[in-house]
């Protein structure tokens, strides 16, 4: 469904609304090759937002991996604070920094989503 939700927004775009330049993920602040591009909804769909931003895959992955729906439409709504959480502070400076743009690998559901 990711994909349906990316491939629409990025159909969307007319010639005019592209920018110059290359995508920068604001999470980890690194070039978004188009292989990696995801859109994500800083309030979730199901509970009513629409305002997406384009991050790297795997930091789409990483903010679902660790926070509910609920915790993001109240609290993570936003680049600058889902940065500040400290598990998500470990994923980016701790880890993805070090990894080429292209990266990308599967992530787990943090441990405290799975016992929900």
């Amino acid at each position: 469904m990711i994909g349906k939700i990316r491939s629409k927004l990025l159909s969307l775009q007319s010639p005019h609304a592209v920018r110059e330049g290359p995508d920068i993920c604001p999470i980890c602040d690194r070039e978004i090759p188009k292989s990696q591009k995801d859109a994500h909804h800083l309030i979730p769909k199901s509970k009513g937002g629409k305002t997406t931003e384009f991050l790297h895959r795997i930091c789409h992955k990483q903010i679902h991996a660790l926070f509910t729906e609920t915790e993001l439409a109240v609290t993570f709504n936003n680049a600058a604070i889902l940065k500040e959480h400290p598990e998500m502070q470990k994923f980016i400076i701790g880890w993805i920094k070090s990894k080429p743009n292209s990266f990308y690998e599967k992530t787990r559901k943090s441990v405290r989503l799975k016992s929900n």
